[in-house]
């Protein structure tokens, strides 16, 4: 698997990339880690461990749970829940760590460790760094030190984490959701109990699909990432939008009462008008990332907010927003963080919300969205060229500057190398569906000749 942390945790075939032993291992080596750090000096450590529904989460979740009671730490299991509520329960109980055990979007047979600090909050970079090297040093060296009688750690379940949580997303929402139908599409996951449980308290006439998860079932034809059943059961049902999550219940992406798909970039741009009539969007700024389309750009300018963009990643969006103290950010996959309810992007939250806002305004989500016009994108991989030097060839430079000089201000050109494959991935904005496809076929043709 190469280095084991990316930018989610720990993902993989689960049983093959991510096994038992593994789980086990990591978990081992984050409680000898954070005791290191001193996060459990003075009380005896507790940690929350939760899990999306996918069939291998059952034996992962055992072995984590061994390895954190192996290792002293007592342990609070929420079972099936979304990453955000395991998160959200981790500081709410004063735990001193969170594990949530799902490969989000991905399908069934991969899954995931994601370790959670105190508060809910992301794990630092540097803490996963050491968890990593710790568990190969113990791995293919010293055993561990393992606590004995009284040291070791209990083991509870903890069955008032939904009501819990359901009650935190309640809290925050600024009116009632009464008179608006929502079908949800739970994508057979992990919110297919807390999402309608949450949007039928608000008081919304509720359609489910997807919730009804087996373990093998999850993201598969329905969800966040495959939308059309959503939108026909929207268009069916006469319902006036529709909310999609994905397994781990991050993200959202919505559908309007024709059955159009809204974005996160149209979500955050609803959202943010939203925050600044309720004088809660600070400085007026929403944080997105570089693969945001120019029209939402462009739909900020015009309502003068300002846009400061990152790195591809909610991790990236996550740590401007804490750094420089912004509310609102998130990606236009539909992660969307809101920072002073959520550690992390919230997916029924962000659903929620955004009900709210077309409950609040009399208006249909479809002329909400409006306040963006969503520019032709066309993206295209180029693999099998040496995307090191994507930023350093000058004849490709040459090249974006003049397709650049080509589309003016209503068009925008993004190179970026993969993260995981040896590709270059060009994408091309324009007011013109043709154009963007001519220049992007340009340049990925440069890319070829220049990095090939």
């Amino acid at each position: 698997m190469g280095r084991l942390f990316g930018t989610d945790g720990v993902r993989g075939v689960a049983n093959a990339d991510l096994t038992a032993e593994l789980a086990l291992g990591l978990s081992v080596a984050a409680a000898h880690v954070l005791g290191e750090a001193g996060t459990f000096e003075g009380h005896r450590p507790v940690a929350v461990v939760g899990r999306d529904p996918r069939a291998s989460g059952e034996f992962l979740e055992a072995a984590v749970v061994a390895g954190l009671a192996s290792a002293g730490v007592d342990v609070q299991l929420v079972g099936v829940l979304p990453t955000p509520a395991v998160a959200h329960l981790t500081g709410a109980l004063g735990a001193d760590l969170g594990v949530m055990l799902s490969a989000s979007h991905n399908a069934m047979p991969d899954n995931g460790i994601k370790f959670f600090a105190r508060g809910g909050q992301k794990l630092a970079d540097e803490l996963e760094d050491r968890i990593e090297s710790v568990y190969e040093d113990h791995r293919t060296g010293d055993p561990w030190q393992r606590p004995t009688g009284a040291g070791v750690g209990r083991v509870q379940t903890y069955d008032q984490g939904l009501d819990q949580y359901v009650a935190h997303l309640l809290g925050v929402l600024p009116n009632r959701l009464d008179g608006l139908k929502i079908v949800l599409d739970e994508a057979h996951g992990a919110a297919a109990r807390v999402s309608p449980e949450a949007f039928a308290r608000a008081g919304a006439e509720i359609i489910t699909i997807g919730a009804k998860p087996d373990g093998l079932n999850i993201n598969d034809g329905c969800g966040s990432t495959h939308l059309d059943l959503l939108k026909a059961a929207v268009v069916e049902h006469g319902a006036d939008l529709g909310v999609a999550h994905d397994g781990d219940a991050d993200r959202c992406l919505a559908v309007d009462h024709t059955g159009a798909e809204i974005d996160g970039d149209q979500i955050l741009a609803v959202l943010a008008l939203a925050m600044r009539e309720h004088g809660t969007l600070r400085e007026n700024t929403v944080v997105a990332t570089v693969m945001s389309n120019l029209g939402f750009k462009l739909a900020m300018e015009r309502e003068g907010l300002s846009l400061v963009q990152t790195a591809v990643g909610d991790r990236y969006v996550l740590e401007s927003m804490k750094q420089h103290g912004f509310a609102l950010g998130g990606e236009q996959s539909g992660h969307v963080i809101i920072l002073d309810h959520a550690t992390t992007g919230d997916g029924t939250l962000t659903g929620l919300l955004l009900a709210a806002r077309v409950a609040e305004t009399g208006r249909s989500l479809a002329e909400l969205a409006g306040v963006m016009e969503r520019l032709p994108q066309v993206l295209i991989n180029v693999p099998d060229v040496d995307k090191t030097r994507v930023n350093t060839s000058a004849e490709l430079s040459a090249a974006v500057a003049e397709a650049e000089r080509e589309l003016g201000a209503t068009g925008r050109v993004l190179l970026r190398s993969s993260g995981t494959e040896p590709l270059v991935r060009v994408m091309v904005e324009a007011a013109d569906i043709d154009q963007a496809r001519s220049v992007a076929g340009r340049l990925a043709d440069v890319v070829k000749s220049a990095l090939g």
